[in-house]
């Protein structure tokens, strides 16, 4: 659900009166939303195998909305032995032609885009993040993905190689087979499952089973080591990885200030912070530093926390009261640990898990708040001198997600961006994300990639064929 999030969001929001798009589009009501809250597995709606559930919470409210099915190793086991035997070779969806594949996905994009009024209010009841991003950002993120590859579905191609010799020789593309994750879709019988479920239990058993053939993961680097662990224990399934990240943005005196206190303050402040691009370091030339501090402190002040169906909220509530108190404890360490708290830090005194938009200045790299993925509404901001500098302190990081710069001087932004060890760099912009777009990290951010034709790539084996003829004719 990656999308070119704040001009665009901004953009569409300006086009519309949001007061009356709320009314008419979103259903704030838990009892007038349809909750799906069964195991779907060989395309039937089910109920675990142990019979257990888990309770979810609004966490702009605190209330329970439903109880789901709480898959564990045996709905597992089920929903594997219902993707091999779709895989199977002669079966439907093996035989089915690339562009009915194609047909498909189009479909599914269709129909997300005429429910996307109601998936945008049954995402905000359940992480509380604000309807407007959600609709304008997530949806039409999810939306423009699968059209992108419904276009791409009958254009994968093999290539011819002129090996020495009397050989044809050429490759094909096959499809890798089982993977392990979770996605809305409407195919055969089989082709998709969906386990809702925990980590110890459904996701430890999707990571180590061995009629998986590749696991995709996205969440934090701790449990990404765990399921790579575990692939390497079990068949050495692929594993593609999108874990965290701590990264930097860099701010050169230079630069269109206004820009880039907006930038920086939304790289780090949408979605409440729980982001794995959020821009949470932010390395601010010694001249404009002070300036630089002030603005977004004011900008922070300004930023408004509330119900997700506010139109006029810019931040919701973190996603779980554990999620909630780990934020506090991080500001509570950047205190102590002798960073200036310049605005926010405490939970808000209102019903929910909300905390208040929160900037520290004086941060010392050598400080948790530093080093650390908070993944909250705290805002770091750190001084240098010189560009040699800079690229040192923002690489020395286990993690390289992403990284921005924001400077009039190409010079400057070409040394930057090349110099990062980052998947991706932004120059005078930052969460310009897209489709056709590679995204992924270096180092303990993850391996692989997701979207554009890298993304595709990661989901297929190249086999080579080689045929003896009798002459060749080069």
């Amino acid at each position: 659900m990656k999308h070119s999030t704040f001009l665009t969001a901004h953009f569409l929001f300006d086009q519309v009166n949001t007061s009356v798009l709320i009314q008419h589009l979103c259903v704030e009501k838990t009892a007038q939303v349809k909750c799906y809250t069964r195991i779907f597995i060989n395309n039937e709606w089910q109920d675990s195998v142990s019979g257990k559930t888990f309770p979810v919470y609004n966490p702009a409210s605190g209330e329970q909305i439903c109880e789901v099915q709480e898959a564990e190793k045996a709905d597992v086991d089920k929903a594997v032995q219902a993707a091999r035997l779709a895989f199977t070779l002669g079966s439907v969806w093996r035989r089915m032609d690339a562009s009915e594949r194609g047909r498909l996905l189009a479909k599914l994009a269709d129909l997300v885009e005429r429910d996307s009024a109601y998936l945008a209010t049954i995402e905000s009841m359940d992480s509380g993040k604000p309807f407007l991003p959600t609709l304008f950002v997530d949806l039409q993120g999810t939306i423009k993905t699968l059209r992108y590859y419904a276009g791409y579905a009958d254009k994968i191609h093999g290539t011819s190689i002129p090996m020495d010799g009397d050989y044809l020789t050429f490759t094909r593309h096959e499809p890798i087979g089982v993977c392990g994750q979770i996605i809305p879709a409407g195919f055969p019988p089989g082709v998709v499952n969906i386990l809702p479920g925990f980590g110890p239990t459904a996701g430890a058993a999707i990571a180590s089973h061995m009629g998986i053939d590749k696991v995709a993961f996205t969440g934090s680097t701790e449990v990404g080591k765990r399921i790579q662990e575990a692939a390497g224990k079990s068949n050495l399934k692929r594993v593609t990885l999108e874990l965290g990240g701590k990264n930097p943005n860099i701010i050169f005196a230079d630069a269109d200030l206004d820009l880039a206190v907006e930038q920086a303050h939304q790289g780090v402040f949408f979605n409440a912070g729980q982001c794995c691009t959020a821009g949470s370091r932010i390395f601010v030339e010694e001249p404009i530093y002070e300036e630089f501090v002030r603005r977004s402190v004011e900008r922070a002040k300004r930023r408004t926390v509330g119900s997700p169906f506010d139109p006029t909220t810019e931040q919701g509530p973190q996603i779980s009261q554990e999620q909630q108190s780990r934020v506090l404890e991080f500001i509570r360490s950047g205190i102590s640990e002798g960073a200036r708290l310049e605005c926010g830090g405490k939970a808000l005194g209102l019903k929910g898990f909300f905390i208040e938009p929160t900037v520290f200045s004086n941060v010392k790299d050598d400080m948790r708040i530093a080093k650390e993925e908070i993944f909250g509404p705290v805002q770091q901001i750190m001084k240098f001198k010189t560009i040699d500098e800079v690229i040192e302190r923002a690489n020395n990081t286990e993690y390289g997600l992403v990284a921005a710069v924001f400077t009039s001087d190409i010079t400057k932004a070409m040394t930057i961006s090349t110099a990062m060890q980052a998947g991706t760099v932004w120059i005078n912009c930052f969460n310009a994300l897209s489709t056709q777009c590679p995204f992924g990290g270096y180092k303990m951010s993850g391996n692989g990639r997701e979207l554009g034709d890298c993304g595709l790539k990661e989901y297929s084996e190249v086999k080579t064929i080689t045929i003896k003829i009798s002459a060749k004719n080069s």
